[in-house]
Parts: C-alpha cells; sequence; structure tokens
C-alpha cells in the first residue's frame, strides 16, 4: 500500500465508536472521528439521569480518553454541515472541508415530533445528556415551588406526562413515578405527592409494541402498581407550556411533557442529498454501503439496514455497535481487494427495565421472554457489554447496578444533594438553556 488510508467517521456513539476501534492499530490506516459534543453518552441509561439515579458523568464517556492510546486515531469535536458523496468530503462548521477514501455516516438520531404543535418548544425529549439534564431540572423546580406555595398543584404542577409507550416512555414513566412516590418525600415533605400523577400517552392500543403481548400487559401491570395511568390509543394533539392537549379533547394540566414518542435519524443524513427511508434514515444495502456509493457506510441510527423480510433492524445499540464493526471489516476488506460482505445481525434479544426489580426482555432470536429478576440480570448482561465495549469501567457500574435492586431509595436521596450534582433550574413557563 502506497500511502494511508484515510476514514472519516461522523459520530461518536455505538456505531462510529465500534468501527474506529476495529480500524485502530490497522497498518496503512488513519481515522478522524468526528463529534460535534465530543464525548459518548449511553443512551439507553439517559433517563436514569433524569430520574436521578445516575449522574451525567456516569454515562458520558470523553473519546479523546477512548482513543487516548490510538496515534492513528484523531477524535476532533466539530458539527458536519455538508457532505459530498461523490467527492468523499465534509465539510465542518468552522468552514473546513476533509476529504476522505472511505465516509462511515453514524451521527445517530434526533426526536420526532411528527409535526405535533407545540411539541419541539414545550416538550423535553430525552435523547442526550443534556437532555436528561433538563428533565431532572424541571423535576426538582416543580417540587421546589410547590413547596413553597402548594396552591401550585392546582395548576397541574404535579402532573407529569410521558409520550410514548416504548421502552423510553415505559422506562421513563416507571423511574419517575418511583422517584416521586419512593424518593421526594423524603427530601420535600411538605409536597403532597398524593396528588401528583404520572400519566403515560401513546397512540397504540398496547405498550412495547414491539415486543409480544404478554410483555406488553407485564408492563402495563407493573406501572400501574407504580401509580402511572395509561392513556392508550390517543395521540397528543398539541402541547402549550402548561398544559397537553390529547386527540379525544382532553386538556391535561402539567409543567413536564417528556416526549419519547419517537425518533429521526441527525441532520447530517438529509444533508447527503439521498433519498432518506422511514424515519429520514438512510436506506442501505446488505453490506451496510449507500447504494451508488461502495466507500460511503451509513451505520445505526441513520440507517435502515435490512433482515431477512424484515424491513429494518430496530435502533438498538447492540445493533448500533455490531454493524461499526461490520463496517471496519468491510473496510479493511476493501482495501484488499476484496468484496464487502452482509451485515449478519447477533440478535441479542430486546429489553425494558420498568421499575425497580421489575424488568422484561426477549432475549435471542426466538425471543425467549423473561420477566422481573432474570430479566433485570439479561438487561444488566446486555448494558455491561454495551460498556465493555466502549472501554468504560464497569466497577462503578456495578456498584450502581446493585444500590439500584437493594436500595434504590438511598442511592436516588443521595443523587439529588445539590452538592452532588449539577441540575440546572429549568423556569416554569420556558424549557430554558443550560450553559
Amino acid at each position: 500500500m502506497d500511502k494511508d488510508v484515510n476514514v472519516v467517521i461522523v459520530g461518536g456513539g455505538f456505531a462510529g465508536v465500534a468501527c474506529a476501534k476495529r480500524l485502530a492499530g490497522q497498518d496503512g490506516v488513519r481515522v478522524v472521528l468526528l463529534d460535534r459534543a465530543g464525548f459518548h453518552q449511553f443512551q439507553p441509561l439517559l433517563y436514569q439521569v433524569a430520574t436521578a439515579e445516575l449522574t451525567s458523568q456516569d454515562i458520558r464517556f470523553d473519546l479523546a480518553r477512548i482513543f487516548r492510546d490510538k496515534a492513528d486515531v484523531e477524535v476532533r469535536r466539530a458539527e458536519v454541515t455538508g457532505v459530498d458523496l461523490q467527492a468523499l468530503t465534509v465539510t465542518l462548521d468552522g468552514g473546513e472541508t476533509l476529504t476522505t477514501d472511505y465516509l462511515v455516516l453514524a451521527a445517530g438520531a434526533q426526536p420526532n415530533f411528527f409535526h405535533t404543535p407545540g411539541a419541539r418548544e414545550n416538550a423535553f425529549p430525552l435523547y442526550s445528556v443534556e437532555d436528561a439534564r433538563q428533565v431532572r431540572g424541571r423535576i426538582l423546580t416543580v417540587f421546589e415551588d410547590v413547596a413553597r406555595d402548594p396552591r401550585l398543584v392546582e395548576q397541574g404542577a404535579l402532573n407529569f406526562v410521558i409520550v410514548g409507550g416504548g421502552p423510553t416512555g415505559v422506562e421513563t414513566a416507571g423511574a419517575l413515578a418511583e422517584l416521586i412516590h419512593d424518593v421526594l418525600p423524603g427530601v420535600y415533605p411538605t409536597v403532597p405527592v398524593g396528588h401528583a400523577q404520572v400519566i403515560l400517552v401513546d397512540l397504540g392500543h398496547a405498550l412495547l409494541s414491539a415486543f409480544s403481548d404478554q410483555a406488553g400487559a407485564y408492563a402495563a401491570k407493573q406501572l400501574h402498581r407504580r401509580g402511572v395511568q395509561l392513556r392508550l390509543g390517543t395521540a397528543v394533539k398539541q402541547v402549550d407550556p402548561d398544559s397537553v392537549t390529547l386527540g379525544d379533547g382532553q386538556v391535561i394540566k402539567t409543567r413536564l411533557v417528556v416526549w419519547g414518542g419517537g425518533e429521526k435519524a441527525a441532520d447530517v443524513a438529509g444533508a447527503c442529498g439521498l433519498a432518506t427511508g422511514r424515519g429520514g434514515r438512510i436506506d442501505v444495502q446488505p453490506d451496510l454501503t449507500v447504494p451508488g456509493h461502495p466507500r460511503v457506510y451509513a451505520l445505526g441510527d441513520m440507517a435502515n439496514i435490512p433482515s431477512g423480510d424484515e424491513p429494518a433492524l430496530p435502533q438498538l445499540g447492540s445493533v448500533a455497535q455490531q454493524s461499526g464493526r461490520w463496517a471496519a471489516e468491510n473496510i479493511l476488506a476493501q482495501m484488499c481487494g476484496k468484496p464487502p460482505h452482509p451485515f449478519h445481525y447477533r440478535d441479542k434479544g430486546i429489553m425494558a427495565m420498568i421499575g425497580t426489580k421489575a424488568a422484561v426482555a426477549e432475549i435471542g432470536p426466538h425471543r425467549h421472554e423473561l420477566h422481573g429478576r432474570f430479566a433485570f440480570l439479561a438487561w444488566l448482561g446486555v448494558h455491561m457489554e454495551l460498556l465493555g465495549e466502549i472501554g468504560a469501567e464497569l466497577k462503578a457500574y456495578m456498584a450502581w447496578a446493585q444500590e439500584f435492586y437493594l436500595r434504590p431509595h438511598h442511592r436516588s436521596a443521595e443523587l439529588l444533594d445539590p452538592s452532588r450534582i449539577d441540575t440546572p433550574r429549568i423556569d416554569w413557563n420556558q424549557k430554558g438553556e443550560t450553559p
């Protein structure tokens, strides 16, 4: 090989990190990893930051530190504003243009508000560490203000609306209900938590639609036990600063609407000039390349990856991580003059944590179903593997898991201590921005 082969990877999520790690140390390969934030965020646990089970530092990992021993991987904090697939170039927010031999698009996802009036302005998404901090800030703002003025309860101060009946919505609703009823009374003893309502809204008629009917029923039962109200088969028609209007005309007074109602590909997908498919994602070929561009790969939440008779694999961390490694292998094969191979996903199943000691998991390609303790262990194992693959320290995670399962209320109360966390105060009449 006469010269180094350059690979530009856009995005430091599961797919981007996995691809860069596989390419690191390979002779003749130079990698530039671009990420807007400069850190990897462990998205499956964002809801636990939002509900004070973890701090933001527990789930964010500096990309430069992950690759500190990899001299052939350059990590750059930058946002991609333009992509030219023909020229194999990317333009950065500072105006610089990078030319590459192979391009990997793995910039992840963003919330999809489905053109719901007021949702973008007034709802709180849960797709980043900053989102999670904003949600926690609003929760604590509500309790602080109600502690000073209990009359705010009549204005819906203690109504909390979660939009979305998938894993994000279910996990957030369960964790929020436990926080409100089991933890916060010890921090704000004068707040009448008996008036608090956690309301989950979804257009579908069952929770966890990607799971079995039994799993959805189990999730509904566990949420009911935690006091969560379900509004299924109902759309969100409008979100205002102090209320949410449902499709059946019901108006719920609230100052916190958490949006877990869907996601779409990051804006970079649209900047490529390609026709996009479901969720604004790029439809890729079985080998993960973009049609007509054999040196361009789209991975993870930016791609609709075909799988047998299914139109696309689900947006899961394990799918993203495996596709990242596979794309790297294909790039190495192409460098040697060999054709890339179709992606084969090793199905680890799907799972959701509904609350302390309550989880549901469907393991493997044949979907062996687990509930409760065994589902929690499966959930824990998959997350440990994902963390291990990005080089995260697992000792602290295991300590958290033990506290979460055995002494959750003690752990949460500690994390609400203002001296330990940087929780932004979110004013009543605006979502607010944190520095």
